[in-house]
């Protein structure tokens, strides 16, 4: 195996056994729920994902900061001191500050170890849509792939990771600046479900309104008809704490496909906080996003 690690954040939203497997190093990303802070480890054990949507439904206003440089460069730096280079996957420069804290700390790492590999990418992704593209990084890795082979493959990859998502409850859209207060009251007024997608540029991008909770998931299902890769699929779902309609689109998506690998997970709350309780996200590897 090439002797090199894979950095990246908690906004992987992977479950922890998985990343144990992958054997990545994750950075537990903040947030602040009633006033207090939390930090996201993927094993919870700081807080039940459960908890934190039924106070969300209950009507709290969670919000997140920013991780800084010194926190991704305490977590970088005895990897380095060890002799190992790094490949940095860094969440959604479009969505978040992260990726700018990890170019910051590899910059400075760089001066201090410049013996040392230091290989950073934004992943444009979020959410399970970043942690597919960790996952098949991280494979590659466990395959004897150099750090070069691997980074060269995620920014190939990477315009094929798909992520389709809908929302139950808009507000937590408007409140994060992403549709507008009209249209949020429209919605919620005619029941209309929002239909979003993550660009190739790593940006939230409003795409359909479906009326309707199971007409929005079956959207989602018609995006990856229009766009899935040929043969057996690998299919990520992301959720917040709604698993009878992961269930529901999961049985839309094996009517169509023959599914190869299944990941389901309770989106962190840090990514929850943005988008509330009843997020369904899809992703899979397409054509085109």
């Amino acid at each position: 195996m090439s002797k090199f690690r894979i950095i990246t954040d908690s906004t992987t939203d992977l479950p922890h056994d998985l990343a144990e497997e992958l054997q990545l190093e994750v950075l537990p990303l903040k947030f602040y729920l009633n006033n207090k802070e939390y930090k996201n480890y993927l094993d919870n054990r700081e807080l039940d994902p459960k908890v934190f949507y039924k106070e969300v439904l209950n009507g709290a206003q969670p919000t997140t900061s920013q991780v800084n440089a010194d926190e991704f460069k305490d977590k970088m730096e005895p990897f380095l001191k060890n002799g190992e280079d790094l490949l940095v996957l860094a969440f959604s420069s479009a969505l978040s500050g992260t990726y700018n804290s990890a170019r910051i700390a590899c910059d400075e790492l760089k001066e201090l170890y410049p013996e040392r590999k230091i290989m950073l990418i934004d992943t444009k992704s979020a959410s399970l849509g970043e942690g597919l593209i960790v996952t098949l990084a991280a494979r590659k890795r466990l395959e004897g792939k150099t750090i070069e082979e691997t980074y060269d493959y995620v920014l190939e990859t990477l315009p094929n990771i798909c992520h389709w998502f809908t929302v139950d409850d808009i507000k937590h859209l408007r409140r994060g600046g992403r549709i507008s207060a009209v249209s949020s009251f429209v919605a919620q007024t005619l029941n209309i479900k929002p239909v979003l997608y993550t660009d190739n540029e790593g940006r939230l991008i409003p795409r359909t309104k479906s009326i309707g909770r199971k007409k929005a998931l079956k959207t989602l299902v018609e995006k990856m008809e229009e766009r899935a890769l040929k043969g057996p699929q690998t299919v990520y779902i992301g959720h917040g704490d709604s698993i009878e309609d992961v269930n529901y689109l999961v049985d839309l998506i094996k009517e169509k496909f023959e599914i190869k690998e299944l990941v389901i997970n309770t989106i962190g709350p840090v990514v929850g906080s943005h988008t509330g309780q009843g997020v369904i996200a899809l992703f899979f590897l397409g054509e085109y996003r």
